[in-house]
């Protein structure tokens, strides 16, 4: 029986540009974060004694995955323990298990998002500072931070620079991925081989928030995701996910997340997105899509 639970929630980047990059090659970003109702399921209990700590992989989409040394579950786990040194060597083997529920490699932090969570789960069960894990969380990707709060940010720099979004409106969301991997180097590349880095000025976030979906929808207008057409290039189901995406009923505003190849629509309400992905499940050509409807968490 597990002791502990936690949910790592998808991370939808709202909007997505490029702005330079550093010798070392790292890319620079702005962009708006939220998190989904939707998320893998991470439990743990205690391991045999005496043992290291274990994963178990399960799910939908555990096929493929390993449950080795170079899994960030585990490589979470690894670091906290060097982090806190004698402290958390004698702590008790923990026995994880990961129930994968969203896509792999479909631009939503699926695999940052279980390192964070098992971060959470991992100070509780050793009852170590929550600072010990914002600790450890750069070390393991550049998206680990933010999903250590699963909060509304504004992530600058190479995703190190996170500053909390002003309020939100509540609001519903239809996630949609046709099925496809896109290599996020080869986008890149492809970014810079057609121009690169798209010179615009200062983007200002209003300091009283988006009072409603009108205004948030007003101001993300104004952006893009400057790695959309690179992925569409690579992948051109994404460019029909978005399109059936615009003809659903209710739909304000629709784009995809991160590099692809998972695509977002926003609604009013969770009951829209929800009504909406019934209508999309009528339709052939998205019977093979995964997809999940519900709110946009607060």
């Amino acid at each position: 029986m597990a002791l502990h639970q936690d949910m790592a929630h998808a991370k939808i980047n709202l909007f997505l540009h490029v702005t330079g990059r550093r010798e070392d090659g790292y890319h620079l970003l702005d962009s708006l974060a939220v998190f989904a109702g939707a998320g893998d399921h991470l439990h743990l209990s205690t391991g045999p004694q005496g043992q290291a700590d274990s994963l178990t992989l399960q799910g939908p989409f555990a096929k493929g995955l390993e449950a080795d040394e170079n899994n960030l579950v585990l490589k979470a786990a690894r670091a906290l323990r060097q982090a806190r040194g004698e402290e958390a060597a004698r702590q008790p083997a923990a026995a994880l298990t990961l129930e994968k529920r969203l896509p792999v490699a479909s631009g939503i932090g699926g695999g940052s998002a279980d390192a964070a969570c098992a971060l959470r789960l991992l100070t509780r069960y050793w009852s170590l500072p929550m600072e010990a894990a914002a600790h450890v969380a750069p070390t393991l990707g550049a998206d680990v931070p933010v999903c250590l709060a699963q909060k509304a940010t504004r992530m600058e720099g190479i995703g190190d620079i996170l500053t909390a979004a002003p309020p939100l409106p509540e609001m519903g969301m239809l996630l949609v991925n046709p099925g496809v991997g896109v290599s996020t180097p080869s986008i890149f590349r492809r970014l810079a081989e057609t121009g690169g880095i798209t010179p615009r000025p200062p983007l200002a976030f209003p300091e009283a928030g988006w009072p409603t979906l009108d205004a948030l929808i007003a101001f993300l207008a104004q952006t893009e995701n400057d790695l959309q057409p690179h992925a569409i290039a690579q992948a051109p189901v994404i460019a029909t996910v978005l399109e059936t995406l615009a003809t659903l009923p209710q739909v304000r505003f629709h784009r995809m997340s991160g590099s692809g190849a998972t695509c977002f629509a926003l609604f009013e309400t969770a009951d829209q997105a929800i009504r909406a992905a019934d209508h999309l499940m009528d339709r052939d050509i998205a019977q093979a899509w995964w997809h999940w409807a519900g709110p946009v968490l607060p």
